[in-house]
């Protein structure tokens, strides 16, 4: 983007043109504003434009906003103007924040800026209401990562935090126990993002994602970066430090002035264990080591537990991290059903303890297309936790090609 010495250049100008535009009024004052301008390390613009829901707490986020500027060494510009978003205006910023905003904020000329902005190397966030906002833009969806659906009463839920190695989310810890208005997507943004936190919907009323519901994510995009988090309907939100503090590193990360693994997934992402549809004598156990500090546990000989969004068509390997503290046993791959195609087995040993973790590992064999189910067996009592498991497929081979077919092209 903006060299440090250009922008230095131009908040100099700017800073000398306020200076002598309101030199009798207090030039004291903003002779200081504008020295702080130019010392800053980057620049944020703020847009919070609503073309639908209004929410209240939009102030509250332009002064948290403000203050972390003050904190983290930017400038905040804040906007409600569409005309903005063109190639020269856009130019001095790092990153620009979508606040709440909602419905069509951008004609198609403004939309156009924002993308060769972003692709060009400028850095997106977007907060809760942002994933509300223009829907008849393709780009924008895959900006924001996932559209809007619904969202039940604001309640209290439980934030599990996936990935700590983030700015936003370094701070946290495995979960986060808060207040807001918790959204449904009308997609599952997963494949295409890396996920830093879920929620749990075990722990409020009228989720709709299931077992797997992202609400913190990044990405990047073109040359630029991605930021998205659902948090931040209400006003409190922005008085809580936690949530202070991953705004603050989100807007570091999106201006390209904190670095952050924000790959999307390449190969089979990890499902966590706990996340099953149905399943026989199983239940979630607590275990701070684990990913998102819960396992899947109580596990008894013949216990079983289904995964309906997990195919194992095409099912060559699995990996599982698990733990034992009580007789291990043996994990049975299954298709379908607790007594469907058995497709491989895999033993767990003892490890000292339901927190010391190991990974195994089996290969696959045979052809089944159903859902997975993990079938256990072992001795009596307790017999082991499967924390997160990773099932590797193949694509079905493609005939090759058939040598006597030959094909013809005809220009008329």
């Amino acid at each position: 983007m903006t060299s440090p010495i250009r922008r230095a250049a131009r908040r100099g100008l700017t800073a000398l043109a306020l200076t002598l535009g309101c030199a009798l009024a207090a030039p004291a004052a903003t002779a200081r504003a504008g020295q702080d301008a130019a010392q800053a390390a980057f620049d944020v613009l703020v847009y919070s434009r609503t073309a639908g829901f209004r929410h209240d707490s939009i102030p509250a986020g332009l002064d948290a906003l403000r203050a972390l500027g003050t904190q983290g060494d930017f400038t905040v510009t804040a906007t409600e103007n569409p005309a903005v978003f063109t190639p020269g205006n856009l130019a001095p910023y790092e990153a620009v924040v979508f606040l709440n905003t909602t419905g069509d904020v951008l004609d198609d000329t403004q939309q156009s800026a924002l993308e060769s902005w972003v692709d060009g190397g400028g850095g997106f966030v977007g907060v809760h209401a942002a994933a509300d906002t223009e829907y008849d833009w393709p780009y924008y969806g895959r900006l924001v990562g996932a559209w809007f659906k619904s969202h039940p009463a604001v309640q209290q839920a439980t934030v599990r935090t996936e990935d700590r190695t983030h700015p936003a989310t370094a701070h946290l810890g495995a979960t986060w126990t808060r207040t807001d208005e918790w959204y449904d997507y009308r997609t599952n943004p997963r494949p295409g993002v890396r996920v830093l936190q879920t929620l749990d919907e075990s722990t409020y009323a009228g989720g709709q994602m299931g077992a797997d519901h992202p609400i913190t994510w990044c990405h990047t995009q073109g040359r630029g970066r991605a930021f998205y988090t659902g948090l931040g309907h209400t006003a409190e939100s922005y008085g809580d430090p936690a949530f202070r503090t991953l705004l603050l590193g989100a807007v570091r990360y999106a201006a390209g002035q904190a670095p952050a693994d924000c790959s999307a997934p390449s190969g089979p992402a990890p499902v966590e264990a706990e996340s099953f549809s149905s399943g026989s004598g199983v239940q979630i156990a607590a275990h701070a080591p684990a990913s998102g500090g819960r396992t899947l546990g109580y596990i008894d000989n013949g216990d079983w537990a289904a995964y309906s969004s997990v195919s194992t068509t095409g099912a060559r390997s699995f990996t599982a991290r698990v733990s034992s503290a009580g007789a291990g046993g043996t994990v049975e791959i299954r298709s379908g059903s607790a007594g469907g195609t058995l497709l491989g087995t895999v033993r767990v040993p003892v490890t000292g303890g339901w927190e010391s973790f190991t990974t195994v590992s089996a290969t696959l064999t045979g052809t089944a297309s159903g859902p997975l189910v993990l079938r256990f067996t072992g001795g009596s009592g307790a017999l082991f936790d499967i924390d997160t498991f990773t099932l590797t497929t193949q694509p079905p081979a493609t005939a090759p090609l058939n040598p006597d077919v030959h094909l013809f092209y005809y220009p008329w």
